[in-house]
């Protein structure tokens, strides 16, 4: 099939081509390297977030499906046009003989690329049609800073795959006044975890994007997250935490929300008013997941300790949560690389595990012991391998494989806690023996496009 190339000049593209390629060479500067003000989500944006808020997009040159607004490579996103492919996207857009505008066309790239939409502030109900009428495709989704929400959709030539999940898109505006206190890197690399869009990264050998539909999502129950530089959305490889894994294991119709942060800790989270962010957003039926320890245990003064401080503010946590409704989860810090000359991990958190513990024993909520699960996680690997479960020189933070293990040690807590989410977790989400962990070796799931070699906050 010979395939000619277009090259669009003006608005008037050549509509009696069968099959037409239209490239766009991005710019070369990603917004991730620009500072970008996070967008304040005002009383006009609030009254855009109803339940009726809804986007449809129909990716390439072919007839577009009614109701739907084109996608071209020419569409780069800007606040004033709402939608678009983020600078420095190289995208090829075709068209494929067939009497369905929504599977007749389609967007391409030989690389990572991303999308991106201006959205209120909420969660939404993302639906996208994967697939391409002559060719096969292979498409990993993540969205916002590299959340994992679908790992690996592949379709034969002319079969089509439709995907749904909801993801939680935020801003730092708190209802009722004030806003989060953001570090700088939150200005920065992780800007899009906090400004007015929800973006979109398709990955893998090769994805097609045939439509994307985006609907609010209001009445889904919400997970939030809050925790350190292990829990939290990291922007850039090789760093990566199980808060950003954990979306991969949960079909559509709930929000993974992850407030936490890098170098957070109890105190610091109140300080920066993280805490109020999500109760000003929690409601009943939701649940707050709080795993801290790492930061906490390097804070000092007079009474300062993990059986003192530590536990009346995680217990300020606990009870905040269940004073709206919501449940509350106490995950206890996950371990370190810290190996004796046995092969063996050592503890080096202090009394801080145990500390959170006794706060959910006596509070009587729901205790993840990530702390007592990464242990023969860790040990399973051995050493030497388990350096390739963590960054490199890197004894804390893990990588895409290890924080992956982590987010299934994380799923059979909730199992083993019969929490009510459970009837959300994907069908393809076997138990899990942390003692057991996957091979290195079948982890597929590509990297990101962006690294750095800054560490995160915290050890």
């Amino acid at each position: 099939m010979r395939i000619d190339f277009i090259k669009v000049c003006s608005l008037c593209l050549c509509a009696a081509l069968c099959i037409s390629v239209v490239k766009h060479a991005g710019a070369t500067i990603h917004p991730r390297d620009t500072e970008i003000t996070p967008r304040h989500s005002g009383s006009s944006s609030r009254a855009q977030a109803t339940a009726s808020f809804s986007r449809k997009f129909d990716f390439g040159p072919g007839a577009l499906m009614p109701g739907y607004q084109r996608v071209m490579p020419q569409n780069i996103y800007s606040r004033e046009a709402g939608f678009g492919f983020e600078p420095g996207s190289q995208i090829a857009c075709m068209t494929r003989e067939s009497k369905d505008p929504l599977r007749a066309d389609f967007c391409t790239s030989d690389q990572p690329f991303y999308f991106s939409v201006a959205v209120p502030e909420g969660n939404y109900n993302v639906t996208i049609t994967f697939g391409d009428a002559q060719a096969e495709s292979v498409t990993t989704v993540k969205a916002e800073l590299r959340r994992l929400m679908i790992e690996k959709v592949e379709t034969k030539p002319g079969k089509f795959e439709t995907r749904t999940f909801t993801v939680n898109v935020r801003t730092p505006q708190i209802a009722g006044g004030g806003e989060v206190k953001l570090k700088d890197r939150e200005k920065t690399t992780e800007t899009w975890a906090w400004d007015e869009k929800l973006t979109l990264e398709f990955n893998n050998a090769r994805p097609a994007i045939c439509a994307i539909e985006i609907t609010r999502a209001d009445d889904v129950p919400t997970v939030y997250l809050l925790g350190d530089s292990t829990v939290c959305d990291q922007p850039r490889e090789p760093y990566n935490s199980w808060g950003q894994m954990l979306t991969r294991f949960f079909k559509p119709g709930i929000a993974i929300a992850n407030h936490a942060e890098s170098g957070e800790s109890l105190r610091s989270s109140l300080g920066a008013r993280r805490l109020d962010k999500v109760l000003s957003l929690i409601k009943p039926g939701d649940y707050l997941f709080i795993q801290y320890g790492h930061n906490d245990e390097k804070e000092k003064g007079e009474g300062v300790g993990a059986f003192t401080t530590f536990k009346t503010d995680l217990k300020k946590f606990v009870a905040a949560a269940r004073q709206r409704g919501a449940t509350p989860v106490v995950i206890t810090p996950v371990q370190r690389r810290t190996f004796d000359q046995d092969g063996k991990i050592t503890n080096s958190h202090g009394d801080y595990p145990e500390a959170a513990r006794q706060v959910a024993n006596e509070e009587n909520v729901p205790l993840i012991d990530l702390n007592a699960m990464s242990k023969p996680l860790y040990e399973a690997w051995g050493v030497e391998p388990s350096k390739r479960a963590f960054a490199p020189n890197d004894n804390t933070h893990h990588d895409n494989y290890g924080s992956y293990e982590l987010a299934k040690c994380i799923v059979e807590g909730i199992r083993a806690n019969k929490l009510g989410i459970v009837k959300y977790l994907v069908n393809d989400a076997p138990r899990f023996d942390p003692g057991r962990p996957d091979a290195i070796e079948n982890f597929k799931i590509p990297a990101s496009p962006l690294a750095t070699d800054a560490k995160p906050l915290g050890n």
